[in-house]
Formats: C-alpha cells, sequence, structure tokens
C-alpha cells in the first residue's frame, strides 16, 4: 500500500487538476477523505465525479450536486457525460492544456472512465480491486492528459464491510461474505430480493432462499451461505444489481 501511496502523491504534485472518482451508488463510502485533504492543502482544484449513474435513481443524486462542487455525473461503461465531463476538466483549467491525475477508492472505475474518455482501452481494466498497478499516462485529446493511479484507502481505515460493499476489496477476498451481504440485504432493502427473486422474513432467510434459488447448496442440501454471500457481493460490485 505504501508503494501505491508514492504513485498517489506523485500525480498530486505533478497534475494540474485533480479528479476523485466516486460510486453513485455509495458516494459517502467512497469519498477518501485523506485523498480530498491532500488536494485542499495543494490548493488544487478537486473535480468530483460521480460514476456509475446508471445503476441508481439520478434523484438520489441531486442531493450531492450542492454538496460536492465542481461535480459531474456519468456513466464510463455506457460512455453518458463523458462529453460534459471533458468541458468541464477544460473550463476548469480555463481552456488551457491540462493534466488530470485520476483518484478514488479500488473498483470505483477509474480505468473505466478514462477508456471512456479517450475512446479507446488505453488504461487495463478489471471488475476485480487492485487491477491497477502503478501510474498510467493517457493522451485524451490536444489539451488533456490524465494520469491513472491504483486505487487507495486512507491510511488507517480497516473496515471489510465498507470494502465489501463499495467493491474495494474482491468479493473473492472477503473472509466474512456472509456479513457483508446480510448488511447490504438490509441497507438496500428490497432491491436484492428483487434481483434473485426471492423474499423472508429477515436478511439471513433471504440469504438462505438465494442460496437455494441459485443451488449453492452443501452436503444434505443446506444452504452454502458463503457461496451464496459471493455470488451476491460478485453480482453486486459487477454492477449486475441496480
Amino acid at each position: 500500500m505504501a508503494r501505491f501511496w508514492k504513485h498517489v502523491n506523485q500525480v498530486l504534485e505533478e497534475a494540474d487538476l485533480l479528479i476523485e472518482v466516486l460510486d453513485a451508488r455509495m458516494v459517502e463510502e467512497t469519498r477518501n477523505k485523506e485523498i480530498e485533504e491532500k488536494v485542499k492543502k495543494s490548493g488544487k482544484v478537486l473535480l468530483y465525479v460521480f460514476n456509475k449513474c446508471d445503476l441508481v435513481d439520478i434523484k438520489e443524486l441531486d442531493v450531492w450536486k450542492d454538496t460536492l462542487k465542481p461535480s459531474v455525473f456519468i456513466s464510463s461503461k455506457d460512455k453518458l457525460g463523458t462529453t460534459i465531463l471533458k468541458k468541464k476538466i477544460l473550463e476548469l483549467n480555463k481552456g488551457e492544456k491540462v493534466v488530470v491525475g485520476v483518484l478514488g477508492y479500488p473498483n470505483v472505475g477509474k480505468s473505466s472512465l478514462i477508456n471512456a474518455l479517450s475512446g479507446r482501452g488505453s488504461a487495463r481494466t478489471s471488475s476485480e480491486s487492485g487491477y491497477t498497478k502503478g501510474r498510467q499516462t493517457i493522451r485524451v485529446s490536444p489539451k488533456i492528459s490524465l494520469l491513472d493511479t491504483p486505487g487507495v484507502f486512507p491510511g488507517r481505515e480497516k473496515d471489510e464491510l465498507k470494502h465489501g460493499k463499495t467493491g474495494a476489496l474482491s468479493y473473492a477476498r472477503i473472509k466474512d461474505p456472509e456479513w457483508v451481504v446480510l448488511n447490504l440485504i438490509e441497507e438496500k432493502e428490497g432491491e436484492i430480493e428483487k434481483y434473485y427473486g426471492v423474499s423472508g422474513e429477515d436478511s439471513e432467510e433471504i440469504l438462505e432462499n438465494i442460496a437455494f434459488k441459485l443451488n449453492r447448496l452443501r452436503t444434505g442440501g443446506k444452504p452454502d451461505l458463503d457461496a451464496a454471500a459471493r455470488k451476491v457481493l460478485k453480482d453486486w460490485q459487477t454492477g449486475k444489481i441496480k
């Protein structure tokens, strides 16, 4: 992690403008306050980019427009809002040539955002967190260059529940996926059940019914809650569950 922070600190120094990529489904959870504070101290402009906006009701994001400024809503998967983002970048730099640092938690879609802006597969992408290992420079246009960085957590953050829900830790690496999914079911009331076509009196019964529905079973026909939870987390992290 120290090596990753070294890359991030270099980008903070070299970039004219910084972008913090946020997951539109979980804005507050994917804000990296340590990075925001570093940008603030540098005196440089921080542009908030809400990615994966195709996965939420846009009305839910309206509350953030006045809270986090300047900001742009995009969907890098559907390439929605990328033209607006390019215009905003140039506007914030008064139309001058600009180097933009792209920062954020692991798996919020930084590399996908860069590819959507550049129109080509310049930045390597994966649905698993931690895929970008080092700094990459990508030319978007004659006036815009982007510096991609590996996703990093705030230095002292050890919150597996948060990291599992945001995808900052891959579903395959979560130690207790059942605990994360039970919280996700309660927090996103009705959404997980609707996706899998199940119901239940509480989150535990819902997860059990998902296990039966997906045929994730142990010997004797008992539900394999660990396997079912990892499948739910995978579907959530990869954007299948809206």
